[in-house]
C-alpha cells in the first residue's frame, strides 16, 4: 500500500478491523493474520511488534524477489515456506538462485543482501 506521498505502506487488514485507531494498539488474544506472513514470536504469544512487521514485510520483499508466494502449497517442488526455502540456500551458500529468473536486470550484491536481511 503507498500513501497520498507514494511511501510503503505495510497493513493487515484483518488486525486494522480489530484496532481503535485512536488508542494505543492492542490486539486480541486470538491471531489474526495470513500464514506464512506471521512471525513465529506473533504465533506463540498473540502480540504484534515491530519486529513481527518487520518478519512480515521481509517476507514481502522476498516474494517480490523470487516471484514466488509466502506459502504455496500448488507450486510443484515447494514444499516448504518462502522463509524455510530462503533459510536453506544461504546455508548451502545459493541465495542468488532464488532470484525471480524474470529479473532480467538487478545488483546480485543488492539481492543477496536482502534475501539474507
Amino acid at each position: 500500500m503507498l500513501d497520498s506521498s507514494y511511501n510503503v505502506k505495510l497493513g493487515d487488514f484483518g488486525l486494522a478491523k480489530l484496532m481503535n485507531h485512536e488508542l494505543v494498539p492492542e490486539t486480541t488474544t486470538a491471531l489474526a493474520g495470513t500464514l506464512g506472513y506471521m512471525a513465529l514470536e506473533y504465533i506463540i504469544t498473540s502480540k504484534a511488534s515491530r519486529e513481527s512487521d518487520v518478519y512480515s514485510f521481509g517476507v514481502v520483499a522476498l516474494e517480490i524477489t523470487t516471484g514466488r508466494k509466502a506459502i504455496d502449497p500448488l507450486e510443484q517442488n515447494f514444499q516448504t515456506t518462502l522463509v524455510e526455502w530462503i533459510w536453506e540456500l544461504y546455508r548451502e551458500g545459493d541465495t542468488l538462485s532464488a532470484v525471480d529468473e524474470r529479473l532480467h536486470i538487478f545488483d546480485e550484491k543488492q539481492a543477496e543482501f536482502l534475501m539474507i536481511v
